[in-house]
C-alpha cells in the first residue's frame, strides 16, 4: 500500500488568484529567477532558445520544478538544445518558491493565469506545452483559455476523475499539501483549503475537471498523450479523451517501465513538437 498512498499524496491540487497589475522581475540569487504580479509571485527557470515550450510540473499541488528535473523524464534537459524551455513553482507548492493568494472561487483559473501571465514574460505570444499529471487539467483549461496561443500540447500521465475512487485528488490535496500550507501562511486556513478542494474536484468530479466532453471532441490542437493507470492517473479517462479529440497521437503504453522504455517515448515527444512547433515563436 506505501507505494499506493505515495501516488495518491503526490496528486494533490489546489490553486490560487493573481490580480490584475503591472507585473515586477526580479533575479534569484541562486540562479532562479522570479516575476511579480499585484500579490503572487512566481518563480520559474528557463532555458535553450527557438520556439516557446512551457514545461508543467507533476506533484498536485506540491508541482515543483524539483519535480520537474526528477520526473520520468525532464523536458528542460531533453528539449533544451531546440526550444525555449520554461517551467515554474505552482503557486503556494510546498517544494517550490512561488507564493500568492488562495483564490478559493477560482481553483484552476488561477493558475492558468499565472502560466498565461509567465508566458507573457518570456515574450511568447504563441507556444507549445507539456504537463505532466496534474498538467492534464492545466493544460485543458489553457486550450480552453488560449487557444489560439497554444499550438500543441503533450499530456503526460495525466489526472483525471476516477468513479470507483472519486475522492482521491481530494484526499492527496488535504493529507500532503493542505495541512504544510496553513503552518506557512497565517491568512489561509484548513477551511478555505476544503472549500477550494472542494471547489476543484468535487464540484468538477468528472472526466479531466476542466473541460467537458464536447470540448475535447471539438478541440483542433494536436495533443499526444502519455497515459498512466495508477489511483489518480486513470488510464480510461486518458484514452477516452484521446479517442475524443480530433487531432490526438498516443504513446506506447506503458511507457514508464521498463524503464528502457522511456528514450523511446521521449523520442515521440521530440517528433511531435518538432511536427507541430509555431512558425514564430
Amino acid at each position: 500500500m506505501a507505494p499506493t498512498r505515495r501516488d495518491i499524496l503526490a496528486t494533490g491540487a489546489a490553486a490560487t488568484a493573481v490580480a490584475a497589475a503591472p507585473q515586477v522581475f526580479a533575479q534569484n540569487a541562486a540562479g532562479g529567477k522570479f516575476f511579480e504580479k499585484g500579490p503572487v509571485r512566481i518563480r520559474y527557470e528557463d532555458a535553450g532558445s527557438g520556439p516557446a515550450l512551457l514545461c508543467i510540473a507533476g506533484g498536485g499541488l506540491n508541482s515543483a520544478l524539483t519535480s520537474l528535473h526528477s520526473g520520468p523524464f525532464d523536458p528542460m534537459k531533453e528539449f533544451s538544445r531546440e526550444f525555449h524551455c520554461v517551467g515554474a513553482d505552482l503557486r503556494n507548492a510546498i517544494p517550490g518558491q512561488s507564493t500568492g493568494p488562495l483564490d478559493v472561487n477560482r481553483p484552476w483559473d488561477s493558475h492558468t493565469d499565472d502560466q498565461l501571465a509567465l508566458m507573457d514574460h518570456i515574450g511568447a505570444n504563441k507556444f507549445m506545452v507539456i504537463g505532466f499529471c496534474i498538467g492534464g487539467p492545466f493544460i485543458w483549461n489553457l486550450l480552453k483559455r488560449a487557444p489560439d496561443r497554444v499550438v500543441a500540447a503533450v499530456l503526460a500521465q495525466p489526472v483525471g476523475f476516477r468513479p470507483e475512487m472519486p475522492t482521491v485528488l481530494q484526499d492527496g490535496s488535504l493529507m500532503g499539501w493542505g495541512p504544510d500550507l496553513v503552518k506557512r501562511r497565517s491568512d489561509i486556513t484548513m477551511d478555505m483549503v476544503r472549500q477550494y478542494v472542494d471547489n476543484m474536484y468535487t464540484k468538477r468530479a468528472d472526466f479531466v475537471f476542466t473541460v467537458d466532453r464536447d470540448f475535447v471532441r471539438n478541440c483542433q490542437t494536436p495533443v499526444l498523450i502519455m497515459p498512466d493507470d495508477i489511483p489518480a492517473h486513470p488510464y480510461k479517462v486518458a484514452m477516452e479523451a484521446a479517442m475524443l479529440a480530433p487531432k490526438s497521437e498516443v504513446s506506447m503504453y506503458p511507457w514508464k517501465d521498463p524503464k528502457e522504455r522511456i528514450p523511446i517515448a521521449v523520442r515521440q515527444v521530440h517528433s511531435f513538437l518538432r511536427a507541430h512547433q509555431p512558425v514564430t515563436a
